[in-house]
C-alpha cells in the first residue's frame, strides 16, 4: 500500500523542520482558523482542539491526505504566553520568565481516513536569570516575535534556558514521540524516513 499524502496544517517554519528531519516528505497548507482561547476553557483542551480545528479545515480540503496540525502555548502559573504583540510586549513576557519555571504545552492531531486523533505533550522548561538589557538585545535579533512565550529554544533563545524537563520537540513546537503513536494508532508505522502500512501477524 502506497503511504498518502502528507500534508502539515501549519505555518510554521519549525513544525516543517522536524517532519524534514524525520525523513517525510510533505506539504504545507496552514490552516486559518480562529484562535481564541475560549472562556473557562483548561489549557490542555485548548491546545488540543486547536490542533485538531487546524488539521480537520485542512483535510476537508486534502481528502484521502495524512493532516497533522499542532498548536503550542506557554503557560506561566494561570497565564498563556502566545506570540508577543509588539518587542515590548516580547520584552515584557521574558522579564516575566527569567529566572523561574514554565510550562510548555504542545498539542498534535492527525486526520485523515481514520478520522481525528489527537494528543497533547508536555514539558517544564526554567529560564536562567537575565536583565532588561539582555531581554531588548535578544527580542532586537527578531527571533522571538512568531513565537510562544517570545523565544525559539531552537534558535538563539536556548541561551536563555537553564534546564528542561520532558520533550525537547515540544518545545520546539511538536511533540514527535506523540505524532509516531498517532501514525501507528491510524495504521502506519513510521521507517525511519517513510510510513509503512501496519499488518498484523495472524500467527501470533
Amino acid at each position: 500500500m502506497t503511504a498518502p499524502r502528507l500534508v502539515l496544517a501549519s505555518g510554521s517554519p519549525r513544525r516543517s523542520v522536524l517532519l524534514h528531519q524525520m525523513g517525510l516528505a510533505h506539504e504545507v497548507h496552514p490552516a486559518r482558523i480562529d484562535e481564541a482561547h475560549r472562556s473557562g476553557e483548561g489549557y490542555l483542551p485548548h491546545v488540543e482542539r486547536l490542533a485538531r480545528e487546524k488539521a480537520e479545515a485542512v483535510a476537508a480540503e486534502h481528502p484521502g491526505a495524512l493532516v497533522v496540525g499542532g498548536d503550542t502555548v506557554v503557560v506561566l502559573e494561570e497565564e498563556i504566553l502566545g506570540k508577543p504583540a509588539d518587542a515590548a510586549d516580547a520584552v515584557r513576557m521574558l522579564l516575566t520568565l527569567a529566572g523561574r519555571s514554565h510550562a510548555v504545552l504542545s498539542g498534535v492531531a492527525l486526520v485523515g481516513p481514520h478520522g481525528t486523533l489527537s494528543a497533547v505533550d508536555r514539558a517544564e522548561v526554567r529560564f536562567r536569570r537575565f536583565g532588561r538589557s539582555e531581554a531588548e538585545a535578544y527580542v532586537a535579533t527578531g527571533e522571538p516575535m512568531d513565537k510562544a512565550g517570545a523565544y525559539g529554544i531552537q534558535g538563539r533563545g536556548a541561551t536563555l534556558v537553564d534546564s528542561i524537563e520532558g520533550d525537547y520537540y515540544s518545545v520546539v513546537g511538536l511533540p514527535l514521540a506523540r505524532l509516531v503513536d498517532l501514525l501507528e494508532r491510524a495504521g502506519w508505522r513510521y521507517a525511519f524516513g517513510s510510513l509503512e502500512p501496519t499488518t498484523t501477524d495472524s500467527s501470533s
